[in-house]
């Protein structure tokens, strides 16, 4: 029997919360980058802010490289915690979601990497996060331009197959986040017209 001041256990722990926290800043960061890519890459040349575009487009994939790397360790420490007490069923629905975000792990890390390609290939030292100037990785070389921009190009539209792959096997959390979302605003609604 349980006292009426207990609180109920919780269902996760601080680690998967800190990881939920993490994935949702990183969407929120990978949107602004498909969408500042996708604009700035169709802008004239001449267009005044199309190189300030580039250069924040740069600075949020290296600042997303970096929040990945801290996301792994996490993952790293709930995956510890989760699998030291109890080893997973090794069914088919736990490889395919277990192949699914290996993917998406690989798309984080892959895409960015081909635009330091395209970058460093098409001018040496043309990185830099908020204005501080990164070393290349990659030499430059004219003839990996066209590499490096079919690569970056062609990893990134995969790579946001992958996510809309795996919002579909998400979709009892998006129903969910589309519930309170569409609750917060119907809230908010009620009280401005209140």
């Amino acid at each position: 029997m349980f006292s009426v001041n207990t609180p109920p256990k919780p269902r996760q722990n601080s680690a998967f919360k800190h990881l939920m926290s993490i994935h949702w800043w990183m969407s929120i960061g990978y949107l602004i980058l498909f969408v500042t890519g996708t604009f700035m890459s169709r802008l004239p040349r001449e267009v005044f802010i199309r190189s300030s575009l580039y250069d924040f487009h740069k600075s949020m994939a290296i600042l997303l490289m970096a929040v990945l790397t801290w996301r792994i360790l996490v993952l790293l420490r709930v995956w510890w915690r989760k699998y030291t007490k109890k080893f997973p069923k090794f069914t088919s629905e736990w490889f395919q979601t277990v192949a699914l975000h290996t993917s998406l792990y690989i798309f984080m890390w892959a895409v960015p990497i081909a635009g330091f390609l395209l970058s460093n290939s098409y001018k040496s030292n043309n990185v830099s996060f908020f204005g501080i100037l990164l070393p290349d990785i990659f030499p430059q070389n004219s003839a990996m331009v066209d590499i490096g921009r079919s690569l970056h190009f062609w990893l990134a539209y995969t790579f946001l197959a992958f996510i809309i792959l795996h919002t579909i096997q998400q979709i009892k959390v998006v129903r969910s986040l589309w519930r309170k979302f569409t609750k917060l605003i119907n809230f908010q609604n009620n009280l401005s017209n209140d």
